[in-house]
C-alpha cells in the first residue's frame, strides 16, 4: 500500500491528472479558464511535498537512526552511540548497555575508521519493534591497526533490532553481525 507520508509521488501524480483535467475541461465545454481551476492541482501538489517534508514516518526514522550510528562510527564519537542505544540493550557478547560502550570506547580510542558508507537491505516493522538489515562499507584509517596488518576495506552485514521508547523514539536494543567479507561471522570475529 502507498504511503503519502514517505513519498510524494502518488500526491504529485494526481496533482498532474487534475491539473490536465482543469487545461481540458473547460476546451471542451467553450469556458473561460478562472484561476480557481487551478487551486486544486496547487494545493495536492503542495499537500505532497508538505506531508512528505513535515511528517517523519517510522520508516524515516529508523533509517535516521542506523544513519547516526553509521557516522558515529566513522567519527568514533562514543557518544551519539550512547544516545541511540537503549537501556536494555543486549547481544551475543555484550550483557549490557555499558559493556557495548566501553567496548566502543576501547576501539575508538586509536585510529580505526577514516570512512564508512551504509546501505539499508529491510526494514521490518511490526508495532513497536523493527529490525533493519544493512550493510556497512569500512574504509580503514591508514594509521589503523586492521590497515597496516590486513586490509583497507571491508563490508559488514548488520541486523539491528530497535524498539519504540515511551517518547515515540527509535533505540537500539541488539546488534547483531551476519557477515565480514560474504563470510557468515559473529561478534566474536571482530574481537
Amino acid at each position: 500500500m502507498l504511503n503519502i507520508f514517505e513519498q510524494p509521488w502518488t500526491l504529485l501524480i494526481l496533482a498532474i491528472v487534475t491539473l490536465l483535467a482543469a487545461l481540458v475541461i473547460p476546451k471542451l465545454f467553450e469556458r473561460k479558464r478562472h484561476w480557481r481551476q487551478f487551486a486544486i492541482p496547487a494545493l495536492l501538489a503542495l499537500t505532497a511535498f508538505g506531508a512528505d517534508s513535515f511528517i517523519q514516518t517510522d520508516t524515516e526514522q529508523i533509517s535516521q537512526v542506523i544513519g547516526i550510528a553509521a557516522k558515529a562510527v566513522e567519527n568514533e564519537n562514543c557518544d551519539a552511540i550512547r544516545e541511540i542505544i537503549s537501556d536494555d540493550y543486549r547481544d551475543s557478547h555484550h550483557n549490557n548497555k555499558d559493556s557495548l560502550l566501553r567496548y566502543c570506547k576501547a576501539e575508538f580510542s586509536k585510529p580505526l575508521v577514516a570512512k564508512n558508507v551504509k546501505r539499508i537491505l529491510a526494514i521490518d516493522i511490526s508495532s513497536r519493534n523493527a529490525t533493519v538489515i544493512f550493510t556497512m562499507r569500512l574504509v580503514f584509517d591508514k594509521r589503523s591497526y586492521v590497515y597496516q596488518n590486513f586490509k583497507m576495506l571491508m563490508l559488514i552485514k548488520i541486523k539491528a533490532d530497535l524498539q519504540k521508547e515511551g517518547n515515540e523514539r527509535w533505540l537500539v536494543n541488539q546488534v547483531e553481525i551476519l557477515e565480514i567479507d560474504g563470510q557468515p561471522a559473529e561478534w566474536q570475529f571482530i574481537q
